[in-house]
């Protein structure tokens, strides 16, 4: 009998790292679910990696993260074409230079970079279960690093002057505060959780701030990295047998990485947990 497919979910999949990743992933003989928000990109890169990796296995889902709604949707989309979900990989992300709110009325960066994922990942956790071992990918940023503190009281930065690059930060420490937190609580289901620096990768990340984007287009060639590289510190953590049953730790070049104290916070976390539930409506 030959092994069963192996499925993987890769989000914010039609460029940059994350079609690096499924690319990766499809290359690696997974199933492959690339789930994105524009119809044609997404479209597009699901076709890209079916050509170049000859894996068939390959389709895609749409979502823009910026609804709760359509979050709610991909995930029932997923769920009605497969029981089973070995990897997911959570790599959808963003900053705006200024204050945005989000279909759902909740500071953009904050709802896309956080409460997505986590919404998503608790929708699905029945797959998740399903495919034990099975693996939750977050990526952040070494940028979580910098916050000194996580006023859970402004989250969505209501209070005082924007700074679009501060609430990136601080979003980014949100995800690993919650991957710890999700390690805790799912270790008991065969579920393993880990966030990861994927390097200072030249994205469409800062596509909303003309400077950024022209300084990335001069500095791509001398000092970032090419979202191949970037994607393979998540394909790393996505894969790697030496990481069967490591949960609730932090990656960067592929390796185990120091992550920011505030991130090793229980009670932060769990205060961090319960506030997305009651923003998610969980």
């Amino acid at each position: 009998m030959s092994e069963p497919q192996r499925i993987c979910l890769v989000t914010g999949a039609s460029s940059g790292i994350g079609v690096e990743t499924a690319r990766g992933m499809a290359a690696r003989g997974f199933h492959v679910v690339l789930a994105g928000r524009n119809p044609e990109r997404t479209a597009a890169a699901a076709a890209d990696v079916r050509a170049a990796t000859g894996n068939d296995r390959v389709e895609h889902l749409l979502a823009d993260f910026s609804s709760l709604d359509q979050v709610r949707a991909l995930a029932a989309a997923f769920n009605a074409r497969h029981d089973r979900l070995h990897v997911l990989i959570h790599n959808a992300g963003l900053w705006h230079p200024r204050r945005q709110l989000s279909a759902d009325g909740i500071e953009d960066t904050f709802a896309v970079n956080h409460l997505a994922p986590f919404l998503l990942t608790e929708l699905l956790l029945d797959p998740l279960a399903n495919a034990a071992p099975a693996r939750v990918v977050v990526v952040s940023s070494r940028y979580h690093l910098k916050p000194r503190s996580l006023d859970l009281e402004d989250i969505q930065t209501v209070s005082g002057a924007y700074q679009g690059l501060a609430v990136y930060k601080q979003s980014k420490l949100c995800n690993v505060l919650y991957a710890n937190e999700l390690a805790r609580r799912v270790a008991d289901r065969g579920i393993t959780v880990n966030s990861l620096h994927p390097g200072d990768v030249a994205t469409g990340i800062v596509r909303d701030n003309a400077v950024l984007n022209g300084l990335i287009k001069i500095a791509q060639h001398w000092l970032l990295k090419t979202p191949t590289q970037g994607a393979r510190t998540s394909l790393h953590v996505a894969t790697s047998p030496d990481l069967q049953g490591v949960t609730g730790r932090y990656f960067a070049e592929c390796k185990q990485a120091k992550q920011s104290p505030l991130a090793s916070d229980a009670d932060l976390a769990g205060r961090l947990w319960d506030l997305s539930e009651r923003l998610t409506d969980l």
